[in-house]
């Protein structure tokens, strides 16, 4: 019996846990399997929005290293630090890329401007959707490291820790 059958919000919390990280810290060192040029394969990227199934969405130029990286290999982690001495959250996924307008709509922001010089409208824009599959989180704070799952194995040890007061 999986801790998902044990516990049927495991996944939500989780979920939640995320989202909850992401806001106090949306910004995560995005990092690539595949390494182009002088890229390290490690930059810092803004998640612009965490959907409700826990997939993390950012905005980036076609023409930019990242997206080339990821058109050789969409495997990724992201390194986030939700609070400057306690919550850690280490992610890894699947990157895919579009060029869906009604997302690039919903996710842009003026500050954008500095990467996509032509605005909204910037025809390099592109949409990365990250789908987690599994991942760390620590806190300090409370002493607790969890390993998440996510994805098609929906499995989760978060729950249990939850339960255990651990996260609360």
């Amino acid at each position: 019996m999986s801790s998902m059958d044990r516990h049927p919000s495991g996944r939500q919390a989780t979920v939640e846990k995320i989202k909850e990280i992401v806001r106090k810290s949306p910004n995560c060192f995005f990092c690539t399997a595949a390494v182009a040029g002088a890229s390290s394969g490690a930059r810092p990227m803004k998640v612009r929005w965490v959907d409700d199934e826990g997939s993390l969405w950012f905005l980036s130029a076609s023409d930019s290293r990242k997206n080339r990286e990821l058109d050789m290999d969409p495997a990724v982690t992201l390194f986030f630090q939700g609070s400057p001495q306690e919550e850690f959250l280490h992610l890894c996924g699947r990157a895919t890329i579009s060029r869906d307008r009604a997302k690039i709509e919903e996710l842009w922001e003026p500050v954008l401007r500095s990467w996509l010089t032509d605005g909204r409208h910037d025809p390099r824009i592109t949409v990365i959707k990250v789908t987690p599959t599994h991942g760390h989180y620590w806190d300090s704070g409370h002493r607790a490291a969890v390993e998440i799952f996510l994805g098609s194995a929906i499995r989760t040890r978060m729950a249990d820790a939850v339960e255990a007061g651990a996260l609360v």
